[in-house]
């Protein structure tokens, strides 16, 4: 069945251009465009409800406060940690990608380094920044029910490397 419009459980492509203050953070182009599952918080929130509805051969433009893209910034969300407990290599503004002993992911950016401790901002790097996205939707297809099941899109790649 052929979809002719952004709704949930499907499967949408986009090229797009984000911007904070005027500059560019981040783009994908139509050569290598994002491929995300609509109605399973894959993007953020404003832009998954600025997309509904729209089909194939739409752009937009949209500006999204915290409250709509990536949350307030919150000056608790930072946190010091034993320096032996993260690799050698560190410099102030990279960002790490951490396991806690649950087996949970997540991000943490450096902000400072200490002889013993190093102080990690557990924010997003866009939290409390209102964005801009300039979006063209690109293709529209069902998800099948294991992307639907699983949350996510299932690429070409996943498929090969799980065969």
């Amino acid at each position: 069945m052929a979809v002719d419009q952004i709704k949930n459980d499907v499967v949408v492509t986009v090229a797009y251009k984000l911007t904070v203050d005027g500059a560019v953070l981040d783009e994908a182009g139509a050569d290598d465009p994002l491929e995300y599952l609509h109605g399973h918080e894959n993007i953020i929130p404003g832009l998954e409800k600025a997309l509904t509805g729209k089909r194939v051969g739409d752009s937009l433009t949209v500006t999204l406060d915290p409250d709509d893209a990536y949350g307030d910034y919150d000056p608790e969300d930072v946190d010091a940690v034993d320096r032996d407990d993260l690799p050698d290599d560190l410099e102030v503004g990279m960002e790490l990608l951490l396991e806690d002993e649950a087996g949970n992911f997540f991000e943490a950016s450096v902000k400072e380094i200490g002889a013993d401790e190093v102080v990690l901002d557990f924010n997003p790097p866009l939290a409390g920044k209102t964005v801009t996205y300039e979006v063209a939707v690109l293709d529209i297809r069902e998800a099948d029910e294991d992307e639907i099941e699983h949350g996510h899109v299932h690429s070409f790649l996943e498929d090969f490397e799980t065969e």
